[in-house]
């Protein structure tokens, strides 16, 4: 490979960028238009517009990549994580198309991303495994009988995709139909699919998975184990590496299981079996990322491999660098530096980073996807950020947590900052033994009094007025930011362009008010209909994150807003009278 096209954004887009540099290869960038002067598109050789505001029409759009690749010469593609990461269907394109792939063939993507397919593999070969469906659920009733027949609580799942998105959990039997219907909503918005299945769910259990590297001459590897277990809404906050407080027999038994699901797949490049552990000891087979992870980090601090060249030289058709499992040295914490409001329930909270002061020092490192005066679009992921902290031992890696979590600055929009400097002093979590976190910790047994954050300054219209000009004889595609022109015509003495304000409107004790800048998915209610206070009214999203929408009060509901629309933080959505 010469040119690696990287289908991404973000964070994760500025860490394969630097791993093209570290390889040799040139690095390619693509955006929506609120990712116009985003870091991500400055660091890489080229930057092409995508010309579109929102996933399906940027980062998910098949067609649109693919032509950034011809144009730009590329002759491979890295999908990073999210969006078409886990796409057989994007892979394949992408082979199609006379480009190398920089990931698992889309063979394996099919069988292990589909996480029915991926049960019976592991059936197969042994992996300890919970109850579950062997087919997706083709409807709300047939994931209600599961829950009669093996009891609750009950898991219900995307069968395509993972970090979380299309993840419920339900408790009770009359919260699972509504449970269902909003999995197959958060599945569809995020990987374009919305096929769920439904596992038994193992109650506290920890998160433990374990990171493999496979090549195209029958290596595969399992570099070791982590730790996920502290996470909200199913997706993880803190990562770490080697993961504390297994037995020799427990790790183990989740390497060899890992190794055996990827052997029998076929797989290659890097990829991650994840497993619950229950309190009692038991260990169950949860599903496989077919790509890289978010904590890659923290394997990458204790193993001393950088997984994301590894990659590369995999799909350039090279052996892996290392044959076998490598002992962990030392120990590594990965921050997720989200941009949400723990005072108010991890809320997002997109909008302009007025500052953004990363600490420095022994043993941390900082992989971000903004600076300062970044925008932090409501269309995408919250995350910001990734703290990455190592020590010689885990104690030792606690403490230098400490002291660059202290350190670490970020204005103008809130963080979960708060939450980490909270958690790396909690004694459930720092203490030698037990280790008391498990998956709904933060939920359980976290005492959040953590104040709320300031709010968020609205992020910049990052819209783009497109025109066409004459530049030497040639016609030329321009794409002028809309700040930009309502400057210009602000000069010029021009009335201002700027529309009113949704929040700037009046408002009366009636109005319906949105809790996030985020995009409104769909009314719960008829225009009209009669709706008691707290009844759930409309379901928005927010930086792929579904959040609920109630009556303020009772009364007869007119809406305003069309479903589709984005929203602005306070904007009137309705009114009930």
């Amino acid at each position: 490979m010469k040119k690696v096209l990287i289908a991404n954004r973000g964070e994760i887009a500025v860490r394969i960028t630097r791993a093209c540099a570290d390889y040799g290869v040139a690095s390619v960038a693509v955006y929506a238009n609120a990712d116009l002067n985003a870091l991500h598109t400055r660091m890489a050789d080229e930057a092409y517009g995508l010309d579109g505001d929102r996933p399906f029409e940027t980062y998910l759009n098949i067609e649109k990549l693919l032509a950034v690749a011809v144009r730009s010469g590329a002759d491979a593609v890295h999908p990073g994580y999210g969006f078409l990461s886990e796409s057989a269907a994007f892979a394949q394109a992408v082979i199609d198309a006379g480009l190398l792939w920089i990931g698992p063939s889309p063979a394996a993507i099919a069988r292990l991303g589909d996480k029915v397919q991926a049960r019976k593999i592991a059936l197969k070969v042994g992996a300890p495994l919970v109850a579950g469906m062997t087919e997706p659920a083709k409807d709300a009733s047939e994931v209600l009988a599961f829950a009669e027949q093996y009891g609750l609580p009950i898991i219900i799942k995307a069968a395509f995709g993972g970090g979380g998105r299309g993840m419920k959990i339900a408790w009770r039997l009359d919260e699972v139909a509504e449970l269902y219907e909003s999995a197959v909503r958060e599945a569809i918005t995020a990987f374009g699919r919305g096929e769920c299945f439904v596992e038994q769910f193992l109650d506290c259990p920890r998160h433990i998975e374990a990171q493999v590297l496979a090549d195209t001459h029958g290596h595969v590897v399992v570099l070791g184990t982590r730790d996920c277990s502290l996470q909200r809404r199913n997706q993880k906050l803190v990562e770490e590496a080697p993961a504390p407080f297994l037995s020799d027999a427990q790790r183990s038994r989740i390497h060899q299981a890992a190794h055996d699901i990827c052997a029998e797949a076929g797989y290659t490049s890097a990829g991650t079996v994840e497993f619950l552990l229950s309190g009692n000891g038991a260990i169950s087979f949860l599903e496989v990322n077919t790509r890289l992870q978010v904590e890659h980090t923290v394997t990458e601090q204790t193993t001393g491999i950088d997984l994301v060249v590894e990659q590369l030289r995999i799909a350039d058709g090279h052996t892996l660098t290392i044959t076998q499992t490598p002992e962990p040295q030392g120990h590594a914490f990965e921050f997720r530096i989200n941009a949400e409001d723990v005072g108010r329930g991890f809320l997002p909270s997109p909008g302009l980073v007025t500052a953004f002061a990363p600490p420095s020092g022994p043993g941390v490192r900082v992989d971000a996807g903004v600076e300062s005066l970044s925008t932090v679009p409501g269309t995408f992921d919250s995350l910001m950020a990734k703290l990455i902290v190592t020590g010689a031992t885990r104690q030792q890696a606690i403490a230098r947590a400490r002291r660059a979590l202290r350190e670490f600055r970020i204005e103008g929009v809130a963080s979960v900052l708060p939450f980490h400097r909270a958690v790396m002093a909690h004694p459930d979590f720092v203490s030698e033994e037990p280790f008391r976190v498990h998956t709904r910790w933060i939920e359980t047994d976290f005492a959040n009094t953590l104040a709320a954050a300031a709010r968020a300054e609205p992020a910049p219209d990052a819209s783009l007025y497109r025109t066409a000009m004459e530049i030497d004889g040639r016609r030329v595609a321009l794409g002028l930011p809309a700040e930009l022109l309502r400057g210009l015509q602000s000069l010029g003495g021009g009335a201002n362009m700027a529309a009113t304000s949704p929040a700037a409107a009046a408002k009366d004790v009636g109005a319906v008010i949105s809790p996030i800048s985020g995009t409104l998915q769909s009314w719960t209610v008829a225009d009209g209909s009669e709706v008691q206070q707290g009844d759930v009214v409309a379901v928005m999203d927010a930086m792929k994150m579904e959040m609920h929408v109630s009556a303020h009060r009772s009364g007869r509901i007119t809406l305003n807003a069309p479903e589709g629309s984005y929203q602005i933080l306070e904007a009137v959505l309705a009114s009930i009278e």
